[in-house]
């Protein structure tokens, strides 16, 4: 806050005191053009150069100079608050897109899991706490009996057995289901319910509670203690093996081996026809600018069209599994972004820099003093030419403020070939 007392204005010193306002205003208009139209900065000298310019207006209206300094202090303080945008309905449609989705899945998957609970209801123990006691049920008596849980908290109740990994449910006092985890009727659907979550819905992100639809397979003996010691004692309990999971307002995948993979979600072969006509862009053009190819890189993202994501990706930075891997990984991550942070990505076209890395360019100064001839004889001599461009961002709040500094984007053009993104991590 500043303190007025030690800024006390005469006719005599006034000079004096706009030269001193000048100083700290000059300090302020420094961190304001270093926000770079961020929002949410704390600018140090932003106290003691409005303070000062405030009692100088107040003192001196008609002053030429305090005149200049106020407009200076207000265009300071309009840059302060950050780029401001007008928040076109366009930039959130796929966010209302994706909601419709959503309701589409999870109606669908309300039903079959319906039909699923009708379908083994002659089966289906009705009561499931307390754990009937292995005392007076044999696995005989239990085996093929199916069972639905609810509230399965995974990974938080994950742990490693001596003879599997599994899910614990339940309590010592009314007794616990094993559900086994470390097989394909676990792993099939839950990787199914991953895949829904990064091609439909981010809304769900991380899942901590699961509804889980099994089969009782055996008794089991242990300690349902994830830590590396075990030292909780140990537990008899029915081992459960999967059926379906189910994220009930969103989703439910099965165990299915005769598909692509070994579990799939509720209508996952209509995805690509559900979203075909939600994309604004389909394919990208082989003369493609470095700024249009980041634009239809975040339009892909936000439109969930992963292939499009790729191909939008240097397949240098893509050609081995744990490339594969860790693109998925930022993927997601820019799925949450778009959903928590950000809603739309401008380019500042007139930051954009292209270099030659390597080879002969073709815009160099040297052209003008070398004719075709030899123009054509160092290009053979240089080889294939590698270029690379540097292209700016700023993204903007649902609220339409700039949301962090602008953000840089690397590209590559190999010869002839088109731009790839190298730098897929970046934000916006």
């Amino acid at each position: 806050m500043f303190d007025s007392s030690v800024f006390t204005i005469t006719e005599s010193n006034l000079d004096s005191r706009i030269t001193q306002a000048t100083h700290y205003l000059e300090e302020y208009e420094k961190e304001v053009a270093r926000a770079q139209g961020a929002a949410g900065y704390v600018f140090r000298n932003k106290e003691d150069a409005l303070g000062r310019i405030k009692m100088l207006v107040e003192f001196a209206p008609d002053n030429d100079r305090v005149k200049d300094l106020y407009a200076r202090a207000k265009a300071c303080v309009k840059g302060g608050a950050g780029n401001l945008t007008t928040v076109d309905p366009a930039m959130t449609v796929y966010l209302e897109n994706e909601e419709n989705l959503r309701r589409h899945f999870a109606e669908v998957s309300e039903k079959a899991w319906t039909d699923m609970l009708n379908a083994n209801a002659e089966n289906r123990l009705d009561k499931i706490y307390p754990v009937p006691d292995f005392n007076e049920y044999t696995l005989d008596d239990m085996k093929g009996r199916i069972v639905v849980l609810d509230n399965v908290r995974y990974p938080d109740n994950q742990f490693h057995g001596s003879v599997g990994e599994f899910i614990w449910c339940g309590t010592r006092s009314d007794g616990m289901y094993f559900i086994r985890i470390d097989g394909r009727a676990w792993l099939g659907p839950y990787e199914a319910v991953k895949r829904y979550r990064r091609q439909v819905d981010t809304t769900m992100n991380e899942v901590k509670e699961w509804t889980v639809i099994g089969r009782i397979s055996d008794l089991a003996m242990e300690s349902p203690d994830a830590s590396e010691n075990q030292i909780a004692p140990p537990v008899m309990a029915w081992e459960v093996e999967p059926i379906a999971l189910y994220v009930p307002g969103h989703i439910m995948a099965v165990y299915d081996k005769s598909g692509e993979h070994t579990g799939r979600f509720i209508d996952e072969d209509k995805v690509k026809d559900l979203k075909d006509a939600w994309y604004t862009v389909k394919e990208i053009p082989a003369d493609v600018t470095p700024e249009r190819l980041i634009e239809i890189f975040m339009y892909a993202i936000k439109e969930k069209n992963y292939d499009l994501f790729l191909e939008c990706i240097d397949p240098f930075r893509r050609e081995n599994p744990i490339q594969q891997s860790l693109v998925a990984y930022h993927w997601d991550l820019h799925q949450e972004r778009f959903h928590g942070e950000y809603i739309h990505a401008f380019i500042n076209s007139d930051k954009t820099v292209t270099k030659v890395l390597k080879g002969y360019d073709d815009n160099s100064i040297d052209n003008f003093f070398l004719d075709a001839e030899e123009q054509a004889q160092i290009k053979e001599a240089y080889g294939e030419k590698e270029e690379e461009a540097v292209v700016q961002t700023y993204a903007i709040d649902k609220n339409g403020k700039q949301i962090g500094s602008p953000v840089n984007h690397t590209l590559r053009r190999v010869g002839s070939g088109r731009w790839y993104i190298t730098s897929y991590e970046s934000r916006f």
